[in-house]
């Protein structure tokens, strides 16, 4: 169960996963074992998945966000893994979901520029037969966030 010490941690880590243990512990108002234990058995858990830096995509020549809507005719288990086998051999593709509605599958894309989400699209329609590939290009990153909304746990 997850109190209120931990959304404190888990907080100050979505904010700031790189702090030391001592800063964080400061922070949230534990010593600095206790804050260690909570933060060993959030990993242990799986609630702390990964620890992560935060790059900036304009400044690695990465400005171009596409959000790939995917239809497809099959539905068959065979499809889905060579599907999710070619989706995942792609560092460009950066999330992929399956989706209610009209569109199956909602991929989120990385590149450079258009000339390389058309490269990116021929590989992938290469890869595995689709029904139907619509894209919308980010304009404009009104707001963009890893973090979790941790105040409406309870």
């Amino acid at each position: 169960m997850i109190d209120f010490k931990d959304r404190g941690i888990l907080r100050e880590l979505q904010r700031d996963a790189g702090q030391s243990i001592e800063v964080l512990s400061d922070k949230v108002h534990l010593s600095r074992n206790a804050c260690w234990r909570r933060v060993k058995a959030l990993e242990d858990e799986g609630v702390i998945r990964a620890r992560v830096v935060l790059l900036d995509a304009g400044k690695l020549n990465l400005g171009l966000t596409a959000f790939i809507a995917v239809k497809t005719a099959q539905h068959e288990p065979k499809w889905l893994e060579k599907f999710a086998a070619a989706v995942q051999s792609f560092p460009e593709i950066i999330g992929v979901y399956r989706t209610t509605g009209d569109t199956d599958y909602l991929l989120q894309a990385v590149v450079s520029d258009i000339a390389g989400y058309d490269r990116l699209y021929k590989r992938l329609i290469a890869k595995i037969p689709l029904t139907d590939v619509s894209s919308s290009f980010v304009m404009e990153k009104i707001k963009e966030t890893t973090a979790l909304p941790l105040d409406s746990l309870g």
